[in-house]
Parts: C-alpha cells; sequence; structure tokens
C-alpha cells in the first residue's frame, strides 16, 4: 500500500469559488491543519484512514479528471509522490492551501488563502507565487451588535501579502447573519470598484444550496 492519508471527505460537486466557480470537481478534503481559523467549516474529529490507492480509486468513480485538494491543511500531507499517481491517472490536480507551508511542484492550480489577519504570525503565507490568491474580505472584528461597522469594515487594509499570482480575489466573510453578509458583500464591492485588480469572489454553494 501507498501512503496513509487523513481523510474527513471525498465528494463530487462544482467549485463553488474562485476562478474555477462552476466546474465539475472531485473534492479531496483532508482532515487536519496547523491553524485554528474561527470560520473553518471542517470537521476534523470525523477523519478517516486511506491509502493513495484507495483515494485514487474513490475519485476514478466520478467523470471528472479534476480534483480539488483541501482542507484542512492539505500541504500537511499531499507529497510529489502522490500527485504524480493522480497525473498518472489523467487528473489535473488543484490544491486549497494556506500558503504556511511549502506545496508540491507539480500542482497544476494552486489556491492561496492567507490567514494572517484572522491568526497574526502564525498564519503568515510562506508561499510567495500561485494561481489565484483568495482573501477573505471584513469580518475579524465585525460585530453586528454594534453600530459601529464601518470601523470592521475597514480597520484592516487588503492586503497581497507580498504574494504574487495569476489572479486576486476578495471574498466577504461569512458571518451566518444574513444582514451582516449583506453589509460585508456591499462593502467588498465597493472596494473591488475602488481597487480593480481584485476580483469579487462569491461561495456560490452557499448562495445556490449546494455543496
Amino acid at each position: 500500500m501507498r501512503g496513509i492519508k487523513k481523510v474527513n471527505e471525498i465528494f463530487y460537486s462544482l467549485q463553488g469559488e474562485g476562478h474555477n466557480t462552476g466546474r465539475p470537481a472531485v473534492f479531496v478534503r483532508f482532515s487536519g491543519c496547523n491553524l485554528k481559523c474561527p470560520f473553518c467549516d471542517t470537521e476534523h474529529s470525523a477523519a478517516y484512514e486511506m491509502s493513495d490507492d484507495e483515494i485514487l480509486s474513490a475519485v476514478s468513480r466520478y467523470p471528472s479528471r479534476f480534483v480539488v485538494l483541501t482542507g484542512g491543511e492539505p500541504s500537511l500531507q499531499v507529497d510529489d509522490a502522490f500527485v504524480a499517481l493522480l497525473h498518472d491517472a489523467g487528473f489535473e490536480v488543484a490544491m486549497e492551501t494556506n500558503g504556511t507551508r511549502p506545496v508540491p511542484s507539480t500542482i497544476d492550480w494552486l489556491t492561496v488563502s492567507p490567514k494572517e489577519a484572522f491568526l497574526g504570525s502564525a498564519g503568515r503565507p510562506a508561499i510567495t507565487r500561485c494561481n489565484e490568491l483568495k482573501c477573505v474580505f471584513g469580518g475579524k472584528a465585525f460585530d453586528s451588535t454594534t453600530s459601529g461597522l464601518s470601523l470592521s469594515l475597514s480597520c484592516r487594509d487588503v492586503s497581497d501579502y507580498g504574494i504574487e499570482a495569476d489572479y486576486y480575489y476578495l471574498q466577504p466573510c461569512d458571518t451566518g447573519d444574513r444582514e451582516s453578509n449583506g453589509t460585508i458583500t456591499a462593502a467588498c464591492m465597493e472596494y473591488v470598484k475602488e481597487h480593480p485588480k481584485w476580483r469579487m469572489s462569491l461561495q456560490t454553494h452557499k448562495l445556490v444550496g449546494f455543496r
């Protein structure tokens, strides 16, 4: 058996955000992360062990040959041998990472979503080049119980963290509150209009209601 990895889930859907929005993809969600973000959507306690060959067998059941390695933090487990295994089977390999660790150079599409704004130095990116930089906009200090909503939306400057990317995306923070989300999204839209280097990325899977 090839290397054993801890997997949270494998599922088939459409990419819901970023540059590849709407593209059919097989998602491999790895368990475990080196950060603890307050908005993480992965249930790490639900992990189970799979060999590289078992993962390949699972993703090969679906018609798409575009696989997205996500987490948690996939760079903790994904290595060159695993990426080569997927490539040999005809897969295009994308990875979504927090950017704090090196990743295999053979990844076809790299999305970096820095967390330094939320976690300080613990979330500082180590990667300096990617295909897609996706930053969460607003929400760090967002408090819908106060009247100072503008403070939380403007208190941190949007930063590219010194990362060179083909595309730069801002994603409005999902606070779980519809009214707050609307305020953040409107502010994000205005920021992007004033700073056209950035594009706004919406989580269409949440808006439409699919995984």
